[in-house]
């Protein structure tokens, strides 16, 4: 085949008119326009200020030890006091001992936390909202009502299963099958959505599940000191049915807890400060709307079968009940108030310590949180354990803390394989960008439908040698050198 004459001269032009490069010499990344457009040195390829983009990607401020310092205190703080109140609230009794009370109000109390909770969410939502924007939506559109009221029905359904369990079991008791959220979970995760777990997991949930039985079976050698006991002031103690209600308080915990994880991975990008706002609103018009029908239903015996007090209020419900009770008792009334702050704080530290570090180091803070509340009510409320409930805490807390360790190294391996995966992306898209801009060059420079493929290659090495490739990513060379003669 005969070559066809050019109307002018070869050309080689310096290869930085068409890429742009570091100050090592590397060809940095081009954006991909395959127009057919010539490019020369006026050209902006789509961009106003007529250079090429790069874009670096945005490093992430990493927090420091006042962050860290900040999260955990508040958690433990506001958590802290917050489980001594309840602990006070629903097992401590109230008034002489000749004739003591237990607060069996726990709808009430609840309306009360989920309306300190949803201002003080909606305070952290305008908090959280850059200076001069608008802050993002609590409801940004009506898909996402039915699961948030999905959440807000099992949280409000939860907590009145867990208060009537306290009944029948300690609270150390409650706190440690509190501590076995895993079990609800995994199950929810199993049969409604066919999930597989590794090994280790069902390691774990034995393990937890063995130190809640031991310690479960070996509570009666646990003694109270001088107050009233529980027993005392409720005869009719069935631990086996506080077991089943802690259950079942459990159950609706999973549910939730699955819920608000399809939350934040179907409606990207909702937040914790709107989730917070959301779901105590919600909550706050369901607890309040049993609240105004208790006194029409006080007939059925669904509360008094659960164990809440509907019937000292005169006929008038739980509401008037527990508002009968803190007339009776006026020191209740900074316990439920200490009780809905410290809740509503420890919210709003639980969603910074989620959005500044990561949820393993939640789930950490959260597990010592959980022991130094189990120790605190040791020596507050002068609980006694027996050397088998130890072992049964051990277990519990052990598996807990085993199932932390190898979900973060879990963690941190996925992350070095998704820093890897990004790494390898961008290299082969500046490779790629390279090669395009080169292609448009060599369509302007020479007369590529008369070389064909072998002129195609032969231009590549020619050009290719003009380039500081010593300094270029090994990816970039071997798309380099993957033109082969044809």
């Amino acid at each position: 085949m005969a070559r066809t004459k050019q109307a002018t001269p070869l050309r080689r032009d310096p290869s930085s008119e068409y890429v742009q490069g570091n100050a090592n010499g590397t060809p940095s990344r081009s954006p991909r326009n395959l127009d057919s457009e010539k490019m020369n040195g006026n050209s902006t390829n789509g961009y106003p200020n007529g250079s090429l983009l790069h874009v670096d990607a945005p490093v992430k401020k990493e927090a420091g030890a006042l962050q860290f310092l900040i999260a955990v205190g508040g958690i433990y703080g506001s958590f802290l006091t917050w489980a001594l109140l309840q602990e006070r609230l629903t097992t401590t009794p109230y008034g002489d001992s000749s004739a003591p009370e237990l607060f069996k109000f726990p709808v009430f109390l609840n309306t009360v936390q989920s309306l300190f909770a949803a201002l003080v969410g909606y305070v952290y939502l305008q908090f959280d909202t850059a200076p001069g924007a608008k802050a993002a939506p609590i409801f940004p559109n009506r898909k996402i009502v039915v699961p948030l009221l999905l959440v807000a029905i099992t949280s409000s359904l939860a907590s009145p299963f867990g208060y009537a369990s306290l009944a029948h079991i300690d609270y150390i008791t409650f706190i440690l099958a509190k501590s076995c959220k895993l079990l609800p979970v995994m199950f929810l995760h199993i049969t409604l959505f066919q999930k597989k777990y590794p090994l280790y997991k069902y390691m774990v949930v034995l393990a937890v599940t063995s130190g809640v039985a031991v310690f479960t079976l070996h509570a009666g050698s646990a003694k109270a000191h001088a107050k009233p006991s529980k027993a005392s002031v409720n005869p009719d103690r069935n631990s086996t049915w506080g077991l089943l209600l802690l259950g079942i308080n459990l159950l609706f915990d999973g549910l939730t807890n699955t819920t608000q994880d399809y939350i934040f991975q179907t409606y990207q990008p909702y937040k914790g400060p709107q989730m917070m706002c959301a779901n105590n609103i919600m909550s706050t018009l369901i607890t309040f709307s049993y609240l105004g029908l208790s006194p029409y239903i006080v007939h059925t015996g669904i509360g008094e079968y659960l164990g809440m007090d509907l019937t000292s209020g005169n006929g008038g419900g739980e509401f008037a009940a527990a508002w009968g009770f803190m007339t009776r008792h006026p020191g209740v009334w900074y316990d439920v108030l200490g009780f809905a702050i410290c809740g509503a704080v420890g919210q709003v530290f639980i969603f910074y310590t989620l959005s500044t570090f990561s949820s393993l180091l939640l789930v950490t803070i959260t597990v010592t949180r959980k022991m130094l509340t189990m120790i605190l009510s040791v020596v507050w409320f002068g609980h006694r354990l027996g050397g088998k409930q130890w072992m049964g805490v051990g277990l519990v807390f052990g598996g807990i803390g085993a199932e932390g360790i190898i979900t973060r190294r879990e963690k941190q391996a996925k992350e070095k394989a998704a820093a890897k995966k990004k790494l390898f992306d961008a290299v082969a898209d500046e490779a790629a960008a390279v090669v395009v801009v080169w292609e448009l060059r060599l369509r302007e420079a020479y007369d590529l439908d008369t070389l064909g493929n072998r002129g195609l290659w032969w231009c590549w090495e020619a050009e290719r040698s003009s380039w500081d490739w010593e300094s270029a990513s090994e990816a970039v060379v071997a798309t380099g050198s993957g033109w082969r003669r044809e």
